[in-house]
């Protein structure tokens, strides 16, 4: 009999069901709820210069049992979060980072795409991964792995749309983390393989991103820029449709 992981054996068994715990607010609280949230979160920026005051871990656990809730295929959860604070490990990951992107930056990169991240003061160079109190790098997991008891193979598990339930769970990781105060940057420094070596992740795991987490540097500056406003980034049906 097989060994099943717990992805897989929820997927096997039928469903059980729960009352749902959802909190009906008015309509008046409804909208201050709403407003609260676009306000704060347009004050979230990329920041890439850090104070090295201490973060409470608890702060960086909270935020990632929050992005855990992401929904996903089957409640696979394919996603691995690992939070580094380790000076020594840190080292090696800027280290390796900043070899990767400086090949990216001087001989790998479309000119377009190398314009559109120097346009945002972006670089090859990661001074702030040893500076911030904390990395989390995130890993997508392509599959899952279990061990038949009676043969001891390996067997993998496939799981699925794993690039969109990574991409929604950092997206609350992202809000947590600034709902919380804190400081975020992201990093894709493109091979990522060094990063299962450095924190000895198994090939199931790919590398999806780096993020430094900490508090802002009292002088951290970020680049001046607009971003689309609502009418340009959405599109209403309401009513009868124009013809």
């Amino acid at each position: 009999m097989a060994l099943l992981t717990k992805a897989k054996l929820r997927m096997t068994q039928s469903p059980q069901f729960e009352p749902l715990r959802f909190q009906h607010l008015s309509p008046d609280e409804q909208r201050t709820q709403s407003e609260l949230f676009l306000a704060r979160m347009r004050t979230r920026r990329l920041v890439e210069q850090f104070s090295t005051e201490p973060v409470p871990i608890e702060l960086i656990k909270n935020a990632i049992a929050a992005a855990g809730t992401a929904p996903s295929m089957g409640l696979q959860q394919p996603w691995h979060f690992v939070i580094v604070s380790d000076p020594a490990i840190k080292r090696r990951i800027r280290e390796a980072a900043e070899a990767e992107e400086r090949e990216n930056f001087e001989h790998r990169m479309r000119r377009d795409y190398l314009e559109a991240l120097t346009s945002v003061g972006r670089s090859w160079q990661k001074p702030h991964y040893e500076v911030a109190p904390y990395l989390v790098v995130v890993f997508a997991q392509t599959y899952s792995i279990s061990y038949d008891l009676a043969t001891g193979h390996e067997i993998k598990t496939p799981n699925f749309f794993v690039t969109e339930a990574v991409g929604l769970a950092i997206g609350i990781l992202m809000c947590a983390l600034h709902q919380s105060g804190l400081a975020t940057s992201i990093d894709t420094p493109s091979p990522m393989g060094f990063l299962n070596e450095i924190l000895q992740r198994s090939a199931s795991d790919r590398a999806y991103l780096i993020m430094p987490v900490g508090y802002p540097a009292p002088d951290a500056r970020v680049p001046i820029i607009s971003t689309k406003p609502p009418d340009d980034i959405m599109t209403e049906f309401g009513g009868e449709i124009d013809q």
